[in-house]
């Protein structure tokens, strides 16, 4: 391909941007990294999932010459892509462990052949010295527009994704040092950002950091009183008929919520990496192609998971770091509507999270590194700031303002001089032993005479009965926000049983004061089963009182099944609100909604206008 000018490449970069995509502007930094990988330059970029992170490699793919080979660790993610580019017109295919050999050797000879756009493979496959060579033949014919590397942290041995045939795709740059390679990621502290540009010899590319503020989440963490009745209630109030995700620590967990979600009327399913790889293939297969399905997991799902309107990500237990969390809560929103991060936390969680990590294989560098992020995820939960801020300048990133999209902002937390009662706490721990759990300190500091107090006689104790002006609830707070202080700490050992850290001496002797968040009173409500349907909302506007709102995602699911997609690879729940709010009358009226490309011009315009078109008629 000739080199084209600043001006020219903007041009086309725009035409393919409106006629494939369906788009007319670029988002954020998209426009820049299209340029600059499209002149053949390398780029690192950082971009917040729904970001747009797929066209920074997808557009330049089309404009250079020879396919596109993109890098994927996630065969569910391979498949989603390439029914969306096919959706768009787009030659596309991937290559992966799913495949038999026939169906292999035919893709093969299409990507010889040069027939073909974009290739998605992943790694294991890439890095086959046959595969290899298979390139080297394609560069010299077709050629080869570019490498794209997605989810780029997957290098890093301190991400949870870590995967270590990334450590190996240097050799992309040693064997093919003319095409340019853009590496992608949606979550890297400045220490993964760093091992991504040292393990894959990027220091000479160009680093495209966008905002990691996702202003269409609402993040809420509630102190767990009833967890499952929290989490219903929470459903009931806001997510009556949405598709989301409920992340749990445990398999076991993940079975029994899914299970009850269940009894309850909910669409739940549970996925974890103990169930059997069929069930695991349906019910993901499930989610993705239905509506209103609910997803209760662990971390093992959903990285790579492309579905647009998830409403809600709710977290029943800590994830393990801001990162953790930060991905987790990302897979909600990814379509820019309104989305819910909701979490309930309490003592137990940061005990068991500690207790776990403690007593795990890694080495000490490891286990320290993992604790400083547990240490900040707390810092979060029980932080009395907005939340976007909190998050963002974990990120190494200033957030403008209060967000008025998170607890704190639009129910601003009361905080108290808990100093006297934290020395209560503090010097009840030490009184006993440091050796019991909170049931026994609170019972210990209310006096009462159970009998586990009189077996270790701890009702002699100065302590005993010292903490009656505060209510079970409220010494459960304490002690569990001087926990996440890290003035407190469980002691293997001790089986769980609190114990001292050189932070608790100063609030002792009074030389520090311990300032402490007020938590609400939690009132108990009773879930109605009866009437969900008649008094659920969905989250995103008005519109879900509006019949045509739901003929139009019916046809939309009508098509997917046709198709064999999912309802969002038809249109996203952007564009069909855009095709409600404009209703368009013609084809070329159509053509101006944004995510209607040409070919989902040509293939679903009539389709949609037909449904306006009754609509306006009272004929639907």
């Amino acid at each position: 391909m000739l080199p084209m000018s600043n001006s020219a490449t903007y041009n086309k970069s725009q035409q393919v941007l409106h006629d494939v995509f369906g788009y007319s502007t670029f988002r954020g930094e998209q426009q820049a990294i299209v340029d600059h990988v499209t002149a053949g330059g390398d780029a690192l970029v950082l971009m917040p999932t729904g970001g747009g992170k797929s066209l920074c490699y997808q557009l330049p793919a089309l404009l250079r010459e020879g396919v596109g080979i993109v890098v994927s660790p996630l065969i569910a993610l391979m498949q989603d892509q390439v029914d969306a580019l096919k959706q768009l017109g787009v030659r596309a295919a991937f290559l992966n462990s799913s495949q038999d050999a026939e169906e292999a050797r035919e893709i093969t000879a299409q990507l010889m052949r040069g027939h073909l756009q974009i290739v998605y493979v992943a790694p294991e496959r890439l890095l086959m010295s046959g595969f290899l060579s298979l390139l080297e033949e394609i560069e010299d014919g077709a050629g080869i527009a570019l490498f794209a590397i997605d989810e780029a942290h997957c290098v890093s041995q301190w991400g949870h994704d870590f995967r270590p045939e990334y450590r190996k795709l240097t050799v992309l740059h040693e064997r093919f040092p003319h095409v340019p390679r853009i590496a992608l990621t949606a979550t890297a502290d400045a220490p993964t950002r760093a091992e991504i540009i040292e393990r894959l010899k990027l220091e000479e590319a160009s680093q495209f950091v966008s905002s990691f503020d996702r202003p269409n989440i609402r993040y809420r963490v509630t102190q767990k009183i009833s967890a499952r009745q929290q989490l219903e209630s929470f459903l009931e109030r806001e997510h009556a008929n949405d598709a989301g995700i409920i992340y749990c620590l445990s398999r076991r967990k993940v079975e029994e919520t899914a299970e009850w979600l269940k009894s309850r009327g909910w669409d739940a399913l549970p996925y974890h990496a103990g169930l059997d790889a069929s069930v695991r293939n349906q019910n993901q297969r499930r989610f993705l192609r239905e509506e209103g399905v609910i997803m209760v997991a662990t971390v093992a799902f959903g990285m790579g998971i492309d579905k647009p309107n998830v409403r809600f990500v709710a977290h029943l237990d800590l994830p393990k770091s801001m990162e953790g969390y930060y991905q987790e809560t990302g897979r909600a929103g990814r379509d820019g509507l309104p989305a819910n991060a909701w979490m309930t936390y309490g003592l137990g969680d940061v005990v068991s999270m500690r207790k776990m990590l403690d007593s795990g294989d890694a080495p000490e560098e490891r286990k320290q590194v993992e604790r400083q992020k547990l240490d900040a995820l707390l810092g979060f939960c029980e932080s009395t700031s907005c939340r976007h801020q909190t998050l963002l300048r974990y990120f190494g990133e200033e957030h403008p303002g209060q967000c008025d999209q998170c607890d704190n902002c639009l129910e601003p937390v009361d905080t108290w001089d808990a100093t006297q009662p934290a020395q209560m706490a503090l010097s009840c721990v030490y009184r006993t032993g440091q050796r019991f759990g909170v049931v026994h300190l609170i019972d210990v500091l209310l006096g009462k005479a159970t009998p586990k107090i009189e077996q270790f006689n701890h009702q002699q104790l100065s302590t005993f009965g010292i903490g009656k002006a505060l209510s079970q609830q409220q010494w459960s707070s304490v002690y569990r926000q001087l926990v996440a202080g890290g003035f407190l700490e469980s002691d293997i050992e001790a089986y769980g049983g609190l114990k001292l850290t050189e932070a608790a001496r100063p609030v002792l002797r009074s030389e520090t004061e311990v300032w402490l968040r007020r938590d609400a009173e939690v009132v108990k409500q009773k879930v109605s089963k009866a009437g969900r349907g008649a008094n659920a909302k969905e989250i995103y506007t008005a519109v879900s009182e509006d019949p045509l709102w739901y003929l139009l995602k019916a046809k939309r699911t009508e098509l997917a099944r046709e198709q064999g997609v999912p309802p969002y690879v038809i249109f996203h729940d952007s564009t069909l609100l855009e095709i409600l709010n404009r209703k368009p009358a013609n084809i070329d009226e159509m053509s101006q909604i944004s995510g209607v490309g040409q070919a989902k011009l040509d293939r679903y315009g009539d389709a949609f206008l037909e449904v306006l078109e009754d609509a306006a008629n009272g004929q639907a």
